[in-house]
């Protein structure tokens, strides 16, 4: 069998890999039966030559492959028929703009396995960038408030060689002593504590947050039940609030009055109420100066993220008076925010070596044939040219 690495070719360019070259060379060594070829790329992380110097095989004409993995959607002229194909398809969710992506997938029976439905029997992801999205959407969120201030200076993190880097240019800064609230429990808010524990700010509980002044930067993490109230009164129950959030209301503006900075990282249920609303951020006692949205929900929980951001042009003003978008860092009565959507980007060499260990400790054994756990099964949007019975539910969509 052969493996293809292929050319990342979506715009803006995406800089991951789905395995670093040590990694496609230890594919060669686990699975002897299995060639990886790597296809030519000016713009990954990884250069050619670093896959080449391992005997990792170099090549323009990727049609003799016969599974092909990428991080991005392909663009359709260069799919090839009759092949296995893995990358974030962006198509599960019946997303408009990918509609003739899956068209065409169909049309050339492709066989599509989607990344974000790489599942176990528990629903549980087993491929991820979200970890990566919490570092660099934490480290942004500090640079932004470091900009907003002047009170110091950080690289922008795409310009740090890889996580090392990056978590030696946080212990270089000195912050006031501000409250941050960060958001989230799962990978995101992991790896955003991440990276406020690198930078030595202190992790308070919610009670203290809310009660005590400090001499030093602290922050709290927030679960649900820290913010959310039964309407009908009673204890929270997080299976509950997942299934009927409408029965919840939010006090996160309790949170609002005494913090700096908010790093928003929790999944959000459009069913459940929102973070607050923008006539609460017209409010005196509304104290946060920057919102590192890093779901990037646009009408989401954050009212003030109004579309995405760039890695090139990361900021924006968002003015509680208008409700409007301003230039980023125009005045200090705005709400500076981050909103980049391609977070893990900005540090493409770290998070393409985590994605590619996940893809090989779980993920290729069943991807070659031993699937009795029905991982690629599972994940399996097309084959043959139909739906596979998982996704039926996309027949609306693809005819539509």
């Amino acid at each position: 069998m052969k493996l293809g690495i292929i050319r990342e070719g979506k715009n803006p360019p995406d800089k991951r890999v789905p395995f670093t070259p040590k990694q496609a060379e230890e594919i060669g060594d686990l699975f002897p039966t299995v060639k990886v070829i790597c296809e030519r790329s000016p713009i990954r992380c990884y250069q050619d030559e670093e896959y080449a110097n391992l005997g990792i095989e170099v090549a323009d004409d990727m049609s003799s492959c016969d599974v092909l993995m990428g991080i991005k959607e392909v663009p359709i002229d260069k799919l090839i028929s009759n092949k296995t194909y893995l990358f974030f398809s962006h198509t599960i969710k019946k997303q408009p703009y990918n509609k003739n992506l899956l068209q065409a997938v169909l049309q050339k029976k492709i066989r599509l396995i989607d990344y974000e439905v790489l599942r176990d029997r528990l629903g549980n992801r087993l491929v991820a960038f979200g970890r990566f999205a919490g570092i660099v959407g934490a480290y942004n969120g500090l640079w932004t408030y470091g900009k907003r201030t002047n009170l110091f200076t950080m690289r922008r993190a795409h310009e740090c060689f890889d996580l090392n880097d990056l978590k030696l240019e946080l212990r270089k800064i000195k912050l006031p002593p501000i409250k941050i609230i960060l958001t989230g429990g799962g990978r995101v808010g992991k790896g955003s504590m991440e990276t406020l524990d690198t930078a030595g700010i202190r992790k308070v509980n919610p009670h203290d947050f809310l009660t005590k002044q400090f001499d030093e930067p602290v922050y709290v993490q927030l679960g649900s039940g820290d913010y959310h109230t039964r309407k009908e009164g009673g204890h929270f129950i997080r299976d509950e609030f997942h299934k009927n959030p409408e029965r919840y209301e939010s006090h996160f503006l309790l949170y609002t009055k005494v913090a700096d900075i908010l790093m928003a990282g929790a999944y959000w249920n459009p069913k459940a109420p929102v973070l607050f609303t923008k006539e609460d951020m017209q409010a005196t006692a509304f104290k946060i100066q920057v919102i590192a949205d890093i779901t990037c929900d646009i009408n989401g929980s954050v009212p003030s993220t109004l579309r995405a951001t760039s890695i090139d042009e990361p900021l924006y003003d968002y003015d509680p008076f208008t409700a409007l978008e301003k230039p980023a860092l125009s005045s200090n009565k705005h709400i500076t925010v981050m909103a980049i959507d391609n977070l893990p980007c900005e540090l493409p060499r770290s998070a393409s070596e985590e994605f590619g260990r996940d893809l090989i400790d779980r993920i290729l054994k069943p991807l070659f044939g031993d699937d009795t756990e029905g991982v690629i099964e599972r994940a399996t949007i097309t084959q043959n040219g139909a739906l596979s019975p998982h996704f039926d539910y996309l027949k609306d969509y693809v005819e539509g």
